[in-house]
C-alpha cells in the first residue's frame, strides 16, 4: 500500500501526452496561487484522467484477463490461470489492475483537493465542472474496485496518509465501497455540464454509469430512472458502424460513446496508445509496422452464443472466409505469402501460415480493437504495438439493455413496450428479429454478445450471485479444437472476487485482516 500511495502522491507530476483535448502542461512546481487561474489550465489538468497513461496497466491486459478470459469469452494460453480459475494473489494481471486503478484515483484525489483549495482562496466557477469530472472518475474506478476485489481500501487524501507515515490502510466493506462510488457519481451528475466537446464527460455520462451501478446493486427503480433519463435526453444513439466503433480512429467519441479512455497515435505512443492490437490480431498479419501474436482469442463458448444471422459475430470475430480486402500486407522474401495477400486479406484456416493461412487453437481471432496490419498495408495507423483507437468503458447500448433489465426487475419475464423497444433496438442493429417478451436469460445473452471482448461479461456473471454464477460458468466450454472441451468444476464462492495483490499485503498487513466500516451511520 505504501507503494500505491506513493504513486498517488506523485501522480500529477507525470507528463501526459499532447494531442486533442487531453493536452496539458507538466504540473511540476505549480501551486494553487500561480496556476489554475483559467478554465484552460484547469481543463488541461483534468485531461490526464482520460489519457491512456494512468489506465495502461488495466486496459492493456488485465481488462481482458478479468473481464473476458475469466468470464469464458476468451481463450488464451498466456493467462490460463484466469481461464481455469486458478489465479492467486501473485497473479500479474491482478497486480497490474490494482496499480492502475489506484494511480487513476491518485490523479483524481489530488486534483479534487487542489481545486477545492483553489476555490476556498477565491478560484473561479470553472473549477466546479472539473471537480465533477474528478468525482466521476473516482466513483467509476471505485465501482470497478468493488466488483473486482469486493472489500477494499478507500483513499481520498494520499498526501495526508503519506505525511502521516501510516500506510497500513484497512479494507472497507464492499457495500461501503459501492456506496462511496455511488455518492461520487451523484456529485458528478450534479456538477457536470449537459454538453461538452466530444470525449469529455457530461451529465449523461454520470447518469449512465449510475444506472449501471444501480443495476449491479439490484436497485432496479433507480437503475430504470437513470437509464430512462439518458434515453429521453436524445443525446446518444446507436451507430450503424458497430465494427468501426472499435477499429477506426475516425469513430473515436462517436454518438454511442458515453465514456472512453482517450488514446493517441502520437510522437510517443508508449503509455498513450491503445495496446490491444497485437494481443488480438492474427499472427499472419504481422508486418513491419504492426506487431501481432494473437494472445487472446474468442472462446468456443462465445462463438456458440451468437444466434444465426447475428451481424455482431463478423463485426467482432475473424473466422474462415472473413475478408478485409483493403488489407494487403507484404513481407520480404515471402513470395507465397505476398501472392496470397496481393488481392486483400482473407482469413484462411486451411493453408499454411507461410502461404498466408492461420490456424490457431480456436480457428478464430478477435476483431474488436484490432486496427489491422498498418497504414502502409491498407489498415489504420499502427506503430508496433500501438494504435489510436479509444477504449470504450460505457456506451449507449449498455444503457438501453440496463433499462430493459431494470424494467424486468425481479419478474420472470416482461412484455413492457418501452423495455422491448430498448432491447430490440440493440438486436435490430445486429440484424436479429424483435422479441415480444424477454427474460433475464434473454438479456444476459444479449449483453454477452453485444459487449463481447469489452471486458464486461465477468461482472454480469458475478452480479447474479454465487449459485447462478456457478451454474453459468459450469456450462461453458473453455477448451479448444486442439485440446478438446474443458469445463470448470472447481469454481467456489471465494472465486467471486480476486485476492488483493501479494505485493500490497506484504507492505500493509491490515489488508489481510477483516474488513471494517467506512461509514459510521
Amino acid at each position: 500500500m505504501k507503494k500505491i500511495l506513493s504513486l498517488m502522491f506523485v501522480a500529477l507530476l507525470l507528463n501526459a501526452c499532447s494531442s486533442d483535448f487531453i493536452e496539458r502542461p507538466s504540473l511540476s512546481g505549480t501551486t494553487t496561487g500561480n496556476y489554475y487561474n483559467t478554465e484552460t489550465e484547469v481543463r488541461n489538468a483534468t485531461s490526464t484522467l482520460y489519457s491512456g497513461l494512468p489506465w495502461r496497466d488495466f486496459e492493456s491486459r488485465a481488462q481482458d484477463a478479468i473481464g473476458d478470459v475469466m468470464s469464458g469469452n476468451m481463450f488464451t494460453y498466456e493467462d490460463s490461470e484466469y481461464l481455469n480459475m486458478t489465479y492467486s494473489a501473485a497473479s500479474q494481471r491482478i497486480g497490474a489492475a490494482w496499480k492502475a486503478f489506484y494511480k487513476v484515483i491518485g490523479y483524481a484525489n489530488i486534483l479534487i483537493n487542489t481545486f477545492e483549495a483553489k476555490k476556498a482562496s477565491g478560484g473561479g466557477a470553472f473549477l466546479d465542472p472539473a471537480i465533477a469530472e474528478c468525482h466521476f472518475i473516482r466513483g467509476m474506478v471505485y465501482f470497478y474496485i468493488a466488483r473486482i476485489w469486493g472489500d477494499a481500501p478507500i483513499i481520498t487524501d494520499p498526501a495526508a496518509v503519506t505525511l502521516s507515515g501510516n500506510f497500513d490502510i484497512p479494507r472497507y466493506f464492499k457495500d461501503d465501497v459501492l456506496r462511496f462510488a455511488r455518492e461520487e457519481l451523484i456529485m458528478a451528475e450534479a456538477g457536470l455540464p449537459e454538453n461538452d466537446e466530444p470525449g469529455r464527460l457530461t451529465k449523461g455520462s454520470a447518469k449512465g454509469m449510475l444506472a449501471k451501478l444501480y443495476l449491479y446493486t439490484k436497485d432496479y427503480a433507480n437503475a430504470k430512472q437513470k437509464a430512462q433519463e439518458v434515453i429521453q435526453s436524445g443525446k446518444y444513439q446507436l451507430v450503424d458502424d458497430y465494427y468501426g466503433m472499435f477499429t477506426k480512429v475516425a469513430m473515436n467519441n462517436n454518438p454511442e460513446t458515453m465514456f472512453s479512455i482517450q488514446h493517441q497515435f502520437a510522437q510517443d505512443p508508449w503509455g498513450t496508445g491503445n495496446l490491444k492490437n497485437p494481443d488480438r490480431g492474427p499472427s499472419n498479419l504481422q508486418t513491419a509496422e504492426a506487431a501481432m501474436w494473437g494472445m487472446y482469442m474468442p472462446s468456443l463458448d462465445i462463438l456458440a452464443a451468437y444466434e444465426f444471422g447475428d451481424k455482431r459475430r463478423a463485426w467482432s470475430v475473424m473466422e474462415h472466409g472473413w475478408e478485409k480486402r483493403e488489407w494487403k500486407p507484404q513481407r520480404p522474401n515471402a513470395p507465397e505469402y505476398n501472392a496470397f495477400m496481393a488481392n486483400g486479406f482473407r482469413y484462411d484456416t486451411l493453408q499454411p501460415e507461410t502461404a498466408g493461412g492461420i490456424k490457431n487453437a480456436v480457428r478464430s481471432n478477435i476483431t474488436k480493437y484490432f486496427a489491422g496490419p498498418g497504414k502502409s498495408f491498407g489498415g489504420e495507423a499502427v506503430n508496433g504495438q500501438n494504435s489510436g483507437n479509444n477504449v470504450v468503458l460505457l456506451r449507449y447500448a449498455d444503457v438501453l439493455l440496463i433499462f430493459a433489465e431494470a424494467t424486468l426487475g425481479t419478474a420472470a419475464s416482461t412484455s413492457d413496450a418501452a423495455a422491448l423497444a430498448a432491447f430490440n433496438s440493440v438486436r435490430a442493429r445486429a440484424g436479429l428479429p424483435a422479441k415480444t417478451s424477454i427474460t433475464l436469460d434473454d438479456i444476459l445473452k444479449e449483453r454477452r454478445v453485444e459487449f463481447a471482448f469489452e471486458g464486461d461479461y465477468w461482472f454480469d456473471i458475478q452480479r447474479q450471485g454465487f449459485a447462478k454464477a456457478k451454474e453459468m460458468i459450469s456450462k461453458q466450454n473453455r477448451g479448444s479444437y486442439d485440446g478438446g472441451p474443458v469445463y470448470i468444476t472447481n469454481f467456489t464462492e471465494d472465486r467471486m472476487y480476486l485476492p488483493i495483490p501479494a505485493s500490497e499485503t506484504v507492505q500493509a498487513p491490515a489488508l489481510l485482516g477483516p474488513a471494517v466500516p467506512y461509514y459510521n451511520d
